[in-house]
């Protein structure tokens, strides 16, 4: 679908559904990544200007990732926790309309590649001063979020309800299952994996876990944290799980000794996580599921080569991104090494 079409398709459904009639002034595409489709959209109405987002699938999500609805009622659950995220505002379920369910959130300003957030001069002075702690204080408010919390029993197994006992141990099954899916061989994977098994430390908590809270998932400007974006692979889980995600080797872009997200430092992130969530910070379950992301997004590049070299969705992102896979079995078998040397 060309964008004059969607545009009119969805002028004509939001005068529908809002009972007013509705014209899209501009509309342009933004960058979404493999698996996702955004639309910058400027609303007008008799009732109101909007500056929106429309979020869509682009057609081969990966297997782990939340449907656009679930999507939306996590980011609804996570916008009502107090964390800074665009407000959702509109979700629409049915493929009649462009032939994807899609659903609106506010247009929020801000930059959220690599780059920008790790060496951007404009940001030096937030970087210096408060990009670890507001970022750390938002992560432990979207940790508050817990199955309890949740009323609509659909989105709990959607968001695959587990405990404390089971969580590490099915984890590492789904991964094995996932490795036993690709067409080949990965025997590094394999003996992480084993390593995993007998190493799992306890879990305290079950939480809501973000599932990619990294560099370039957030919105910065000058004027500091805009929004956490996002949460297509959100799910029950251990609080370490996404502290760990973000400390992650391949989301420093370029800057390793910054090993928050390439601009901060561990201690000052768990300090202040610990401010805000009254919980102390283990680094070994960090470390222990810093293992884990490393194979799981070793696992998801081979996962995303194979959409490219199967046929099934080509594009160059994905091939170049499943080339990331070797670099991930070797960080996780490294940091398994440093663990080990530490005893």
């Amino acid at each position: 679908m060309d964008i004059k079409e969607l545009q009119e398709k969805v002028e004509l459904h939001l005068t529908s559904i809002w009972k007013e009639p509705v014209r899209i002034t501009e509309i342009f595409h933004l960058s979404g990544g493999a698996c996702q489709d955004n639309y910058a959209l400027d609303i007008q109405s008799k009732s109101s200007n909007k500056s929106l987002v429309l979020r869509t699938d682009k057609g081969g999500s990966l297997l782990s990732s939340l449907s656009k609805r679930d999507e939306f009622k996590v980011a609804e659950l996570v916008y009502n926790a107090g964390v800074k995220t665009p407000t959702p505002v509109y979700l629409e379920e049915q493929t009649s309309i462009i032939g994807t369910p899609f659903f609106l959130m506010e247009k929020i300003a801000g930059k959220a590649t690599g780059r920008y957030i790790t060496k951007d001069k404009e940001l030096d002075s937030y970087r210096k001063t408060k990009m670890v702690s507001d970022l750390a204080s938002n992560l432990a408010k979207l940790h508050t979020v817990v199955p309890e919390s949740v009323k609509e029993e659909e989105l709990k197994q959607k968001l695959k309800l587990v405990t404390i006992e089971n969580y590490i141990s099915q984890a590492i099954a789904d991964l094995r299952q996932s490795l036993d899916d690709l067409p080949e061989a990965h025997p590094a994977i394999e003996l992480c994996l084993n390593w995993m098994e007998s190493h799992a430390p306890n879990i305290d908590k079950i939480v809501l876990v973000h599932g990619d809270f990294r560099t370039g998932n957030f919105m910065m400007n000058a004027e500091g944290l805009q929004g956490i974006l996002d949460f297509e692979f959100a799910h029950f889980g251990d609080r370490h799980e996404d502290i760990a995600w973000l400390c992650m080797r391949d989301w420093r872009f370029g800057r390793l000794n910054k090993e928050v997200g390439g601009f901060g430092d561990r201690k000052d992130f768990y300090k202040e996580y610990e401010l805000t969530s009254g919980i102390e910070v283990d680094p070994y379950k960090v470390s222990y599921w810093e293992i884990m992301g490393n194979v799981r997004w070793a696992i998801g590049s081979a996962q995303q080569a194979e959409r490219h070299m199967s046929g099934k969705d080509k594009g160059i992102e994905l091939a170049s991104i499943g080339r990331r896979t070797a670099e991930m079995e070797w960080e996780a078998m490294r940091l398994i090494e440093e663990l080990e040397n530490a005893v």
